[in-house]
């Protein structure tokens, strides 16, 4: 049986509209949602229904929900539960400053017994599968981290992906993926890893080492085919051809318009179009003329007129 690949939850970007670009290339085993503010959901904000739409495939969909007081994530658990979705995961994660300043995100692994008690309350109100996404600490201390985990699993959580940086590192240094290996010796249930994809050669790569999954992120956003393109061990071009990327990134834009409110166009565009506009020669000069303009009709005309003056 071949190795799961998973796409990563991101802000901004891993939204309903991105999961149909993926499928319309084949698709992924599982789509993990960008970050779902607990409070928010149980305030019922007015973008709250566009981040649990889990279309096009719910069966495949996992909510990921932040938040920092556990009374909070449980009740909003519970009620995402109820939600056609393949499961939730609680973000331990997230490194940015104003998340774990708020006692969010990578603040849970602080502590491990906070972290448990979550997950101790939180199972017993869910029926579906309960997952972590999470860093390897604070600090470069392997033995946390497997005493961390070994804690969620005892309380019952049924996956953890691991970022394999600590809490504080940024991209520029390399993930340790011998860390994934690692913890999966050390615990019974699966362990997915995430960090450093960045083509269907090293999706590959990863998914024939010691892991059970492997999650893919910004790479999903640059090539979107990258899930089909690792399946057909075809690393130069889709195995449905080589994608056209201007008829790409206009299906991008229209399914934009389908499933994401008119508040949120310009913003989502503009991160997409950060990532794709990577498979360009001129690539940089795009994204500046793009994020200058301030409507998705602007943000296309610039897209359309790029192809007529350089890839005709």
């Amino acid at each position: 049986m071949s190795v799961p690949f998973y796409l990563a939850p991101m802000a901004e970007i891993s939204h309903r509209a991105l999961r149909e670009l993926i499928e319309d290339f084949g698709g992924c085993d599982l789509y993990f949602s960008e970050m779902i503010s607990a409070a928010a959901f149980l305030a019922g904000g007015p973008f709250e229904k566009w981040y649990i739409d889990s279309g096009p495939k719910p069966e495949k969909c996992v909510f990921q929900l932040i938040g920092s007081d556990i009374d909070i994530l449980c009740k909003a658990a519970a009620l995402l539960d109820k939600y056609e979705c393949a499961g939730i995961d609680m973000n331990m994660g997230c490194s940015a400053p104003l998340i774990r300043k708020s006692g969010a995100g990578a603040a849970w692994m602080a502590s491990i017994d906070r972290a448990g008690e979550l997950i101790s309350r939180i199972r017993p109100l869910i029926k579906r599968r309960l997952s972590v996404k999470l860093r390897t600490g604070y600090k470069d201390d392997f033995e946390y981290l497997a005493q961390f985990c070994r804690r969620l699993e005892d309380e019952g959580v049924e996956l953890i992906t691991l970022h394999p940086r600590t809490v504080t590192e940024k991209f520029k240094r390399l993930a340790r993926w011998e860390y994934v290996g690692a913890l999966r010796r050390e615990l019974k249930i699966p362990v997915a890893g995430n960090g450093d994809i960045d083509s269907a050669e090293s999706l590959v790569r990863r998914a024939a080492g010691p892991c059970d999954a492997v999650m893919a992120g910004r790479a999903a956003v640059k090539m979107p085919w990258i899930f089909a393109q690792a399946r057909s061990n075809a690393f130069t071009v889709c195995p449905h051809a080589q994608p056209p990327l201007e008829k790409t990134g206009l299906r991008f834009l229209d399914l934009l318009t389908r499933y994401q409110p008119e508040e949120f166009l310009v913003s989502r565009a503009k991160r997409f179009f950060g990532f794709f506009c990577d498979n360009l020669k001129w690539g940089t000069y795009l994204k500046n003329q793009i994020n200058r303009e301030e409507t998705l009709a602007g943000i296309e005309n610039v897209w359309v007129a790029y192809f007529k003056e350089n890839e005709g």
